[in-house]
């Protein structure tokens, strides 16, 4: 592959500044290049890059998860972090000529280059993008070619040494080498809390690079954002333990002082493998900027930079050689790296594949969140063994050979990514009523084929609710407050034998605008309005009792729906308008811990009408314009506490008690009148409000 030396970058500039006695750190991106997408399709948001970072530094937080796990919660696990190539040039395979050694950074953390941007060493070709594909059928992304339910594809290169502003990139010495990275993430509930970063590193250089050794360096970060803002400077990065398991080859962070019992989560980057044999994986820490002391000093020069990812913490103390794990779970702001090597060489025109995961997990257990035992670490061992499974897809046992029964499609390679797989999950519709919600939902995954047995294993349904008031916790981890309500199954020798015959319908019922044939019908009756309400409907399969599979199922969050029971709309004159709750005293149970963070209803709305608040003197305090896209939505309370795809009956409207002048309301009693803009009906009403 040809590199045009005019390949641009763009500038990152990264700066400091001292609050509260601490450094804050931010990160800004401007020109041409994509940080815009994340990862979105199962339970982790990462935000992955075509310049070799992943996360954004809280540039663009709260609009985009840098690495937010549960997704949606506000729980964040990263500021930033990038890939690190290390190794010397030669001149041919014997070595003549040797010089470095030679590291290109994605980011880094050293005080000396800090003001002018310097560490991110990667460039890109104008105008190139983030490229998204998928495997699901149903996505506007879907391609033959995907791996994984979400594919993101980049290429760039370390080849350049200035921007295309001319600006010289910082101690920037290219080794000659262009990346395709591709990540991989699945919605899967048994895989949908890892990103798989997947790496060919190409020598399109004139020498040979020796000594090779690649890693991904991390500033990790574990924090509950709606909990602590990350604006409040460097005592929101100070909080963090750290630790390595060096059997699964995981360097970890959690949250050791910081928002303890609003995270109780870790995150971990976990080495994979690589196509070339090296010699091993290492890990090392250091503490953010630090040039004083002698382990934990942050790196700041390619030399130094080299020893570290030789796993060197300082002079030749290497972790449980010179370094005590314990002293890494005390809380501190450090960053993180993990690397293997070394690679012998990779000659002129070769490559090598390298891959790493990304990945959360829940602490378990019952001990104090700040901890950091082994009991704790169940989940993370658990979830980087299925970061692991996915990887070696035919591979079983990991030699790296295809031993006999390993070779599931024929095709004599090792075929990786090949998780077991649940039933599809089906289509669902929600539809919200006063006081009662009906769910709708299609047949696709009862001819769903497993990719290991080759056969139909579908077994059942499972739906699924949140209870009224989860969505004013804290961690707002939707799929561990789904509830199961109801469970129906085939008629076998398996499970419950319910059959379908209590939900399932005589004809499936169509939609206005939507093609989906729906078979299935339940209904949920004695809710509350105004309330949020999550369902969700999941299938599920038989299991593989010869392959050693327990039944799985398919995700919950895939068919996850917002729903705010209420009243539909009329235009019926014998109707009544009407306020909840009337009077409004002080709070609302489900209202926010601020002024904005409060809301009442107006029920009984035609679907297209104009409300107009007035004191009891006749002054006007809002105007209101309501319609079937136009409910109140777009209030704070639903930007913090929903996903913006919520779904309301269509005849009520949310305010939240703030005037046309932006101040909020006082105690008084309040008039209002509701005119409905195709009949010019208009009704009228009152409302009390105690503070």
């Amino acid at each position: 592959m040809r590199i045009n030396l005019q390949v641009i970058f763009f500038v990152i500039i990264a700066f400091a500044s001292i609050v509260d006695g601490q450094e804050r750190k931010t990160l800004s991106k401007v020109l041409d290049d994509d940080n815009s997408k994340f990862t979105n399709v199962g339970n982790i948001g990462l935000t992955v890059t075509n310049f070799g970072t992943y996360g954004h530094g809280f540039s663009l937080w709260p609009e985009q998860p840098s690495c937010q796990y549960p997704l949606n919660s506000g729980i964040e696990h990263l500021f930033d972090g990038g890939l690190w190539i290390g190794a010397f040039l030669s001149n041919d395979a014997s070595g003549s000529g040797r010089q470095g050694p030679f590291v290109t950074t994605g980011a880094v953390d050293a005080s000396s280059i800090a003001n002018r941007g310097g560490g991110f060493e990667f460039t890109n070709s104008p105008g190139s993008k983030v490229i998204e594909r998928s495997s699901l059928t149903d996505s506007r992304f879907f391609s033959p070619q995907s791996i994984s339910h979400q594919d993101f594809l980049m290429e760039f290169t370390d080849t350049n040494t200035k921007f295309n502003n001319g600006e010289v990139i910082v101690d920037h010495k290219p080794l000659g080498v262009v990346i395709r990275q591709e990540s991989y993430v699945w919605n899967y509930p048994f895989a949908d809390f890892f990103v798989i970063m997947n790496y060919w590193i190409k020598n399109v250089s004139n020498k040979y690079i020796d000594s090779v050794y690649i890693g991904l360096w991390t500033d990790a970060v574990v924090r509950n954002t709606n909990v602590t803002s990350p604006r409040t400077g460097g005592s929101f990065f100070n909080k963090g333990g750290n630790g390595y398991n060096d059997s699964l080859f995981i360097a970890y962070e959690f949250d050791a002082t910081g928002d303890v019992g609003f995270t109780d989560s870790y995150i971990g980057i976990q080495y994979l493998g690589a196509d070339k044999t090296n010699d091993t994986v290492w890990f090392t820490s250091w503490q953010f900027r630090n040039t004083d002391d002698p382990n934990f000093f942050a790196p700041q020069n390619d030399i130094e930079r080299y020893r570290k990812l030789q796993g060197y913490f300082g002079g030749n103390n290497r972790l449980n050689n010179g370094i005590n794990p314990s002293i890494l779970r005390a809380p501190s702001n450090r960053s993180v790296l993990i690397s293997a090597g070394s690679f012998k060489t990779i000659p002129p025109g070769d490559s090598i594949n390298i891959t790493f995961a990304i990945f959360a997990a829940k602490k378990s257990g019952s001990e104090p969140a700040s901890q950091d035992t082994e009991e704790q670490k169940a989940n993370l061992y658990s979830n980087a063994g299925w970061a692991l499974r996915a990887y070696l897809g035919e591979d079983k046992n990991g030699n790296g050979i295809l031993d006999p029964g390993e070779d599931l499609d024929g095709d004599g390679i090792i075929t990786r990514y090949i998780l077991p797989s649940p039933p599809i999950s089906p289509v669902v519709k929600v539809i919200p009523e006063n006081r009662k919600v009906t769910i709708y939902w299609d047949k696709r995954a009862e001819d769903s084929i497993d990719p290991i047995s080759n056969e139909k294993d579908f077994e059942g349904y499972r739906i699924y609710r949140t209870n009224a008031g989860f969505d004013l916790t804290e961690s707002q981890d939707v799929l561990s407050s789904l509830k199961l309500i109801a469970e129906f199954d085939s008629l076998n020798s398996i499970g419950f034998n319910t059959g379908f015959s209590a939900i399932e319908l005589t004809e499936p019922v169509f939609f206005e605008e939507d093609s989906i044939a729906y078979y299935y019908k339940f209904e949920i009756n004695d809710l509350l309005n105004g309330w949020q309400y999550v369902y969700s409907v999941t299938a599920y399969d038989t299991g593989d009792e010869a392959n050693n599979l327990e039944s799985l199922e398919s995700s919950k969050l895939a068919a996850a729906k917002r729903i705010l029971p209420g009243t539909p709309p009329t235009r019926s004159k014998d109707v009544e308008v009407g306020v909840y709750p009337n009077p409004y005293y002080g709070n609302a149970y489900w209202d926010g811990n601020s002024e904005r963070l409060r809301k009442i209803y107006f029920y009984n709305l035609p679907d297209e009408c104009e409300i107009y608040i007035y004191t009891l003197s006749g002054d006007i305090v809002k105007k209101i314009l309501h319609n079937s896209a136009s409910n109140g939505s777009d209030l704070r309370w639903f930007q913090t506490f929903a996903d913006g795809k919520q779904q309301f009956a269509g005849g009520e409207h949310a305010w939240d008690l703030v005037s046309e002048r932006d101040q909020a309301i006082a105690t008084g009693l309040y008039l209002f009148t509701v005119k409905d803009l195709k009949t010019n009906n208009i009704k009228t009403g009152k409302f009390l409000v105690i503070k």
